[in-house]
C-alpha cells in the first residue's frame, strides 16, 4: 500500500489544521513577546548597558533566526514553518528596537520630539519599519538619528535578505521530503 514514489502523504483537513495551527502559534508568540517588552521594568541607568544590550538583542535575533531556518528544512511544512519563522523574528526585531528607542529617551532626555512611553516607542519603531513617514514623533538627537538609521538598514535586510533565506529553507525542506518546490502556490490533484 506504501508508494515510495510517494513519501509524503496528505491526509484531508491535515494542512488547514497545520495553518490554522502554525498561524496561532506565530500570534501567541508574538503576543508573548509584546507582553514581555510592556513587563520588562527597562529604567535606563546608562547608555554603555543599553549599547551592549541592543548587541545582543541583534545577536539573539541572528541566532533565533538561524534556528528557525533549520526548523524549516526539517518540517513537514516548510512553507508554513517560515510563516511562523518569519513572524517570530520580526516580532523579535521590531520590540528590540522598542526597547532600545525607550532607553535612549530615558538615557538622554530629549533624543526624540516628545517623551516616549513603551507604546510611544513601538509606534516610533513600527512607523520606521514600515517606511509610513514621521510626523509626530521624530529622532532629534545624532543618537536617535542613528538608530533609527540602524533599524532602516537592519528592516530591509529583514526583508530582503531574510525572506530569501526563508524561500531557500522551504526549498530544502520540500526537496528532503521529495517534493519538488513549486512557484509558490499549491496544486490539487485532480481525481
Amino acid at each position: 500500500m506504501d508508494d515510495p514514489e510517494q513519501p509524503y502523504r496528505r491526509r484531508p483537513g491535515q494542512p488547514r489544521r497545520a495553518a490554522v495551527s502554525t498561524l496561532l502559534r506565530a500570534a501567541l508568540v508574538a503576543a508573548g513577546l509584546v507582553t514581555v517588552y510592556y513587563v520588562l521594568p527597562l529604567d535606563g541607568r546608562g547608555t554603555r548597558g543599553e549599547s551592549v544590550l541592543l548587541a545582543c538583542g541583534l545577536l539573539l535575533v541572528v541566532v533565533v533566526f538561524w534556528w528557525q531556518v533549520r526548523a524549516i528544512v526539517t518540517s513537514p511544512h516548510p512553507r508554513l514553518k517560515a510563516v511562523e519563522a518569519l513572524a517570530t523574528t520580526a516580532a523579535l526585531f521590531l520590540l528590540l528596537f522598542a526597547g532600545a528607542y525607550f532607553l535612549l529617551e530615558h538615557t538622554t532626555p530629549g533624543s526624540f520630539s516628545e517623551p516616549l512611553t513603551k507604546t510611544d516607542s513601538l509606534y516610533f519603531t513600527l512607523t520606521t519599519f514600515t517606511t509610513v513617514g514621521y510626523g509626530d514623533i521624530v529622532a532629534r538627537s545624532q543618537t536617535g538619528r542613528v538608530l533609527a538609521m540602524i533599524q532602516m538598514a537592519g528592516g530591509l535586510l529583514l526583508v530582503g535578505v531574510a525572506a530569501r533565506i526563508l524561500a531557500g529553507a522551504v526549498q530544502a525542506g520540500l526537496r528532503r521530503q521529495g517534493r519538488e518546490p513549486s512557484d509558490g502556490f499549491p496544486t490539487r490533484r485532480k481525481d
